[in-house]
């Protein structure tokens, strides 16, 4: 069988994920569908909404056929991190053979050329590059100020909208690890990744974790008609963000600034920022505020809080990326669960259906399972779940 994997987070699963799903059915060359989601924590340095487990449920309810976690230690790093474990997973099952994911503009050919052109790094590059970041430019807007100076064809839209960005990152990756997987950009329809604005039946997930955490009439009207009934049926069982931002800001007192400094793009000092900020404001959000600058943005500062939390450092991140890992199944079609099992387990790496299998894994592929299992403990703990991290859902 021909797989299409997805890369994906799903918080919450909505129409325009299944209208994904059902677009990839008709016009991509497979048979079955993998998606490889975030555990609990996401990208953006956030506790998800839903539990894993529920979230796996909705994707093979509404289309998928079965779900993956992509390892909290890539979950909740930078977006080149977080690409390049996503793919170093995919490209060890031989049966995957296209990824798709959403963009706002672009094709394959074009994504290709951006993504060869950030790995071309030649002296004329790096002088460009060191000029850029001190003119204050964070690291992802120095490099693409850079490709885009040095390579005037390039759209420079496929560097600044949010899901191109992860679109490049994807084929960079590929590209790097000399991948035969193929890219799938797909077109979105509806809200943008950020459009805060609800939508008659595509509206972004920023804009329903909105309406999720509102209750209002009309935030409840607007997640009916943009959510799949299997997770319109679910919305009740949400994690309180104040929980999250509660142990976020406990983690964060109570770890030291050298600790700090080794967690994923904690770097030039941060963690003193952080350190000192968290003292004098002591509350999640206006500590951020206070923070945030041009090199500096929200959703780095947010990652770095988080990761820290679940006590993730880069150095154990990197070796993640150059060792021998894992496949955890967190949810399955049930009637064709022993085709697909059958396979993805001609891959290089072992999949994970029951406790048994993950108690053969040994050295960095156990330390980033057991990073998996301390985030699932912590979220329990804030959300007052029971999960079982030691299982797989047969839908």
């Amino acid at each position: 069988m021909k797989f299409c994997a997805v890369i994906c987070e799903y918080n919450p699963f909505h129409n325009g994920h299944k209208l994904q799903l059902e677009t990839i059915r008709k016009s991509v060359d497979c048979d079955k569908i993998v998606c490889l989601m975030s555990g609990n924590f996401t990208q953006r340095g956030e506790a998800a909404l839903f539990d894993k487990f529920t979230r796996a449920r909705h994707a093979v309810e509404n289309g998928a056929d079965i779900v993956l976690e992509l390892p909290a230690a890539f979950a909740v790093s930078p977006a080149e991190l977080f690409a390049k474990g996503a793919v170093k997973l995919l490209s060890s099952l031989p049966a995957v053979t296209s990824l798709a994911f959403g963009c706002e503009s672009g094709e394959k050919k074009d994504f290709l050329a951006a993504a060869q052109a950030t790995l071309s790094e030649d002296k004329q590059f790096k002088a460009a590059f060191k000029e850029n970041l001190k003119e204050g430019l964070s690291y992802a807007k120095a490099r693409t100020q850079t490709v885009l100076a040095l390579n005037g064809d390039i759209d420079e839209a496929l560097f600044t909208a949010p899901n191109n960005i992860l679109g490049v990152e994807y084929c960079r990756a590929l590209l790097a690890s000399g991948s035969n997987i193929d890219p799938v950009p797909l077109i979105r329809r509806g809200g943008g990744y950020l459009d805060p604005r609800p939508y008659e039946n595509f509206s972004s997930a920023t804009a329903l974790r909105a309406c999720l955490r509102e209750r209002t009439r009309k935030a409840k009207k607007a997640l009916k008609s943009n959510l799949p009934p299997s997770v319109f049926a679910d919305i009740q069982a949400i994690l309180p963000p104040r929980a999250f931002e509660l142990a976020a800001m406990s983690a964060l007192a109570a770890t030291a600034a050298e600790e700090l400094a080794r967690v994923p793009d904690c770097t030039e000092g941060l963690e003193n920022r952080l350190k000192a900020f968290c003292k004098s404001t002591p509350e999640y959000s206006a500590m951020l505020s206070k923070i945030v600058t041009k090199r500096y943005t929200l959703s780095r500062l947010k990652r770095i809080v988080c990761a820290n939390l679940l006590k993730i450092r880069e150095k154990e991140v990197k070796n993640f990326l150059s060792s021998p890992l894992y496949l955890n199944v967190l949810a399955v079609k049930k009637e064709s669960a022993e085709a697909i099992f059958s396979d993805l387990q001609t891959g290089a790496f072992p999949l994970i259906v029951r406790k048994s299998d993950a108690s053969a894994l040994k050295k960095e592929a156990l330390e980033c399972f057991l990073c998996d299992v301390r985030a699932n403990d912590l979220y329990d703990v804030l959300t007052g779940a029971h999960t079982n991290e030691y299982q797989t859902l047969f839908v």
